[in-house]
Formats: C-alpha cells, structure tokens, sequence
C-alpha cells in the first residue's frame, strides 16, 4: 500500500515539477518575445503611458564586412507591415536600437544626415530639427541603447534610459522613421524585419 502510495506521490511530485518548468519558460517568452543577434527585445514597452507592442526586429550592419552595428526594435500600438502607413501615423510609436559594436557621434551624425537626404523628399523644411537631432548624439558603445520615442508630435532621444533631447514637429517624425522605413533604408532585410517580415 506505502510501496503504491509512494509511487503515486513521485509521479505527482514529478508532473508537478514539470509543470512548474513549462510555466517558468512559458513566462520567460513572455517577458523576451524575440531575440536577434544575441540581443532580447521585449514584446511590450511603453510610451507615455501608451501601451506599444513588438513589430519586428532587424540589424543594422555596415561595410562590404557586415559588420553588425545594432539591433533594432520597432514598436507600435498596433502591429503593422505597411510602411506608409506606420510613417503617417499619429499613434506613439518606439524605436530602440541596441549597439553591439562602437559607433562615435561623428559617425552616427553622418550616418543620420545621409539617411535623411536618401530618404525625405523635402528634407529642406526641418534642415534644423535634423541639426538639433544630430547635436543630441554622442559617441556609443556596445551595449548602449539609443531610442527615439514618438508621441504627440514630438521625438524624444534617449540614451541608456537617460532622456538627452526632444525634437518637435510631425515632418521630422515621418522623416525620422524613413531611416528605416524609407525607399533606401540601410538595407532591405533590416527594413522587412521591423516591419514584421
């Protein structure tokens, strides 16, 4: 009877443990929705009290090396793989690249400041919204975080968390996510895989 009842209470004890494995990883997913190049991106985030969900995912590399730069989330409020679309929006939204190779400001600036001309048709018309925006970056480094964050009309520009500029003015918002977004973003893979592909 013990000898039963002991066998019981083991595969109980056992499917029990089981269970509480499954539970623990399925609630690790939830917290990581997705990963790409060693880096994880949480499947929410929010944005003035705007609740944003995970779009998609890509990386940014650079040189006939590939040499991978950063990875880069895009978050929206809801999802969406039309492009314009996500562009045109009045909804918040967030972009999120984390660095996985060093990037000086310089670097960066001249990075942005040929993007913008590639991508905005009247780039023109927010020529100081683009300098203030440049003037916000500073030198990176693997591991560091850079996000800009849309709401209202405004773009704010965070490092590590740590809010250093904000850029008024819904054409430098379109103009901004063109980077990606646009006829000639860093590449197409980058820009298919925010956009969910």
């Amino acid at each position: 009877m013990r000898n039963s009842t002991h066998g019981i209470d083991s595969g109980a004890a056992i499917w029990i443990t089981l269970t509480m494995a499954m539970v623990t990883v399925n609630s690790l997913s939830l917290v990581h929705a997705a990963a790409l190049g060693g880096v994880k991106m949480p499947d929410q985030t929010t944005v003035n009290g705007r609740t944003l969900v995970l779009n998609g995912l890509g990386m940014r590399t650079a040189t006939f090396l590939k040499v991978k730069v950063y990875v880069i989330a895009l978050y929206l409020e809801s999802k969406s793989s039309d492009a314009k679309a996500i562009m045109e929006s009045s909804q918040a939204k967030r972009v999120e690249m984390h660095f996985v190779h060093d990037v000086s400001a310089k670097d960066l600036r001249n990075g942005w400041s040929e993007a913008f001309e590639s991508n905005y048709p009247k780039v023109a018309s927010i020529k100081d919204e683009i300098s203030k925006f440049n003037a916000s970056m500073r030198d990176v480094q693997s591991g560091d975080v850079l996000v800009l964050d849309f709401s209202g009309d405004t773009v704010d520009v965070l490092v590590n968390g740590t809010k250093i500029d904000s850029i008024k003015g819904n054409a430098f918002q379109q103009a901004a996510l063109s980077i990606w977004l646009g006829p000639k973003p860093p590449s197409k893979e980058l820009k298919a895989g925010i956009l969910g592909g």
